[in-house]
């Protein structure tokens, strides 16, 4: 195994892309009157995943690869954007054998196939533990992407789905029809990957408003605790005018006051969420 025969077997075109694979840098040509959105996102052994989650009953890395392709994806779908293209960068330990990363790409060329997402490229490294580094590039119509610094006091809040937690997400699924359904209808959006408690506070802090919830709807299983702080729901959270229709579960509405200040049923809320340099609270 070595980098040439893990590249041999990677598609080489698509029909966004006016060269991919193959030369020093792929080349994309946007349409016009459109604006590009890029997100990165790192996916890395020992703080997203455990290498022993590869053996049964853990994940597979067809699941892996999902998941770290996923998350990125809904970063696009929160800017009500198409995905474009991916790069993918792989830092590779010993026991990723050639059968393991094969299926790793398979995995993510899946999800990439569905949502027409096209592989541009990215760099192959040998390391102690895994990383991937995946960036994405999505578009969408020259000033429209939906942002987390445009809510507005009066603006009824809502999620795409009901919320509980990494311990009740078996897998990811980027709401992007969701995300694109809500153009010229929601006035914010944002992604719920840390938690909404903090996921919400930070829209608020960006539209320097603050926010009342009235009802959080929660997963079977799952807890309020975990509903508001835990992450990885990858549902969105948005507002939108409340005399507009939009599809989702609306949880409360946007009030002017005291910017990111947040209640739950008239109690103060703390933004507590994931935060990688601090432990999960």
């Amino acid at each position: 195994m070595n980098e040439a025969s893990i590249l041999a077997k990677l598609p080489r075109k698509h029909r966004n892309l006016v060269l991919g694979i193959g030369d020093d840098a792929a080349i994309y040509r946007p349409k016009a009157n459109e604006d590009l959105v890029f997100t990165t996102d790192l996916f890395i052994e020992g703080v997203h995943f455990k290498s022993e989650w590869n053996r049964p009953p853990g994940l597979s890395p067809r699941s892996l690869s999902h998941r770290a392709l996923a998350r990125s994806l809904s970063d696009i779908a929160a800017m009500g954007a198409r995905p474009q293209f991916c790069l993918v960068s792989l830092a590779l330990p010993k026991w990723a054998t050639e059968q393991w990363i094969e299926e790793f790409y398979s995995g993510l060329l899946n999800l990439a196939d569905q949502t027409n997402t096209a592989l541009a490229g990215g760099d192959l490294s040998n390391a102690k533990y895994f990383t991937a580094d995946v960036m994405l590039a999505g578009s969408v119509a020259r000033g429209k992407a939906l942002r987390r610094d445009t809510a507005r006091a009066g603006d009824s809040i809502y999620v795409s789905g009901p919320l509980g937690g990494w311990r009740h997400r078996e897998s990811i699924t980027p709401r992007l029809a969701e995300g694109r359904k809500l153009l010229g209808k929601a006035t914010a959006c944002i992604d719920i990957s840390d938690g909404l408690a903090v996921d919400l506070h930070r829209l608020c802090l960006a539209s320097k408003a603050s926010a009342a919830l009235d009802d959080i709807p929660i997963q079977e299983g799952a807890t309020l605790k975990q509903a508001l702080h835990d992450g990885e729901d990858y549902e969105l959270l948005y507002t939108a005018p409340p005399r507009t229709r939009v599809a989702g579960l609306r949880i409360g509405v946007m009030q002017k006051g005291t910017p990111s200040a947040i209640t739950l049923h008239g109690q103060p809320l703390e933004p507590l969420g994931y935060d990688h340099f601090r432990t999960r609270t």
